[in-house]
C-alpha cells in the first residue's frame, strides 16, 4: 500500500478507537451511579492488577507490554474521573520522586495535592480531605522510613496498593557539561551521585535544597548551574538532560504504598501487612513466626521501631504473601494473637512490580 492509503487505514483505525473508548466511558459513568448508590469505593486497585495481567496475557505486539500498561493507565484514570475525581495526597512539592510515583498510580487524571511531610498525607486522608495518600515506605538503598512507619502505629488507615519506583537520577542543565559550576539538589541524591559527579564534576560546588524539584527550578533560572533530579522535573523547568541515571547503584527502587479507607480483595497475587508488639518473654519472637513458617507462608520484610509508649518496648512491621482473607494466612494471624501484647492488619493489597 501506498502512505496515503496507510495513513487512511489508520485514521480509520484512531475513529473506531474513539468510538471504542467512549463506549467505554459510558460504561463507566454507569458503573459509577452504581458505586454511588452502594457507597462503594471508585478506586478499586484489585481490579485494575486483573486488567492490567489479562492485557498482558493478551497482547500479541508490536507493542511492548509497557507502552500498553501505560496507555491504559491513563485509559482508566480518564473514565475513573468521569465515575468521580479522586483526590491524592504525596510529599510534595510537585515533579518530585513521590509525585512520579502517584501519576504511575492514578494517572493524569486525578486531583493531585503536594504536602509538607508524611504525617500531614495521613491527616488529609484521615480527615477525608482527600481520597487516598501516597507514602514512601522504604527504599532499596536505605531501609524503612521511618516517618511511615511510624504514623502507622496511631492511624487506622489502611494499605490499599504499592508501586515500586526506580529512582534514576540524572543531571539537568540548560548549560554544557564543561561549563557547569554548581550542583543543586536534596541530600540524599547527593549521596546517590558520589561517584559520578567526583568522576565528571569534581570541582562544582554542592548545593543543597528542600526538594529536587526546587533544585531544577534554580538551575533553569542560573547560567552553569544544574540539578539532581527526575525527567518529570526536566520537562516542568524546560532543562536539558545533560546525562542521565547518574545513580552509582543501578538497582535503586523506593516502596511507596497508597493509603486509603478500605481494604482491597483478593486478586490472587497479594501481599498483607501487619503491625505488632510481642509480650516480653523469652523466645517470644520465634514462636510468634512460628505460626507463619509452619503454613509455609513467605515473609518479605520485618522490620523493628520504638513503640513510642515506654522505653526499650518495640513494635515489629511485617510483610507477607497471601491476603488477610486467606485461610492460611487468617489462622496463622489468629494463632499469633497469644504472643501479641497488640496486632493490627494494615491492609492486603496487590502485590507490587518494579516499575522503570
Amino acid at each position: 500500500m501506498t502512505l496515503d492509503e496507510l495513513r487512511a487505514k489508520i485514521d480509520a483505525i484512531d475513529a473506531e478507537i474513539l468510538r471504542l473508548l467512549n463506549e467505554r466511558a459510558r460504561h463507566a459513568v454507569a458503573i459509577g451511579r452504581i458505586k454511588s448508590e452502594t457507597e462503594t469505593a471508585c478506586y478499586v486497585p484489585e481490579r485494575e492488577k486483573l486488567i492490567f495481567e489479562a492485557l498482558k496475557e493478551k497482547n500479541e505486539g508490536p507493542l511492548p507490554n509497557k507502552a500498553v500498561l501505560e496507555i491504559f493507565r491513563e485509559i482508566i484514570s480518564a473514565t475513573r474521573a468521569l465515575e468521580r475525581p479522586i483526590s491524592v495526597a504525596f510529599l510534595g512539592p510537585n515533579d518530585t520522586f513521590s509525585h512520579m510515583a502517584a501519576l504511575r498510580i492514578f494517572g493524569a487524571m486525578a486531583e493531585y495535592h503536594p504536602v509538607t511531610n508524611v504525617s500531614d498525607i495521613f491527616t488529609e486522608v484521615e480527615r477525608k480531605r482527600v481520597d487516598y495518600g501516597v507514602v514512601p515506605v522504604e527504599t532499596s538503598m536505605g531501609g524503612g522510613v521511618s516517618d511511615t512507619l511510624d504514623r502507622f502505629l496511631t492511624s487506622d488507615l489502611k494499605i490499599v496498593n504499592e508501586v515500586l519506583l526506580h529512582i534514576s537520577q540524572n543531571l539537568l542543565s540548560n548549560s554544557p557539561l564543561e561549563e557547569i559550576v554548581k550542583v543543586y539538589s536534596k541530600n540524599q541524591p547527593f549521596v546517590q551521585c558520589r561517584l559520578w559527579l567526583r568522576s565528571n564534576l569534581p570541582n562544582a560546588e554542592l548545593v543543597e535544597t528542600r526538594s529536587t524539584a526546587e533544585a531544577a527550578q534554580i538551575a533553569a533560572n542560573e547560567p552553569g548551574a544544574a540539578a539532581i533530579a527526575s525527567d518529570l522535573a526536566a520537562r516542568t523547568y524546560n532543562l536539558g538532560i545533560v546525562a542521565s541515571s547518574i545513580e552509582d547503584a543501578p538497582h535503586n527502587f523506593t516502596r511507596f504504598f497508597v493509603i486509603g479507607r478500605q481494604m482491597a480483595d483478593p486478586t490472587g497475587h497479594d501481599k498483607t501487612a501487619i503491625l505488632f508488639a510481642i509480650k516480653d518473654k523469652p523466645g517470644a519472637l520465634y514462636s510468634l513466626l512460628q505460626p507463619l513458617a509452619k503454613r509455609g507462608i513467605n515473609l518479605t520484610r520485618i522490620e523493628s521501631r520504638p513503640s513510642q509508649r515506654q522505653a526499650w518496648e518495640y513494635v515489629f512491621f511485617v510483610d507477607l504473601i497471601g491476603h488477610a482473607e486467606e485461610p492460611e494466612v487468617r489462622e496463622a494471624i489468629e494463632e499469633l494473637s497469644p504472643y501479641c501484647a497488640d496486632i493490627k492488619i494494615l491492609g492486603s493489597f496487590p502485590e507490587g512490580e518494579p516499575q522503570e
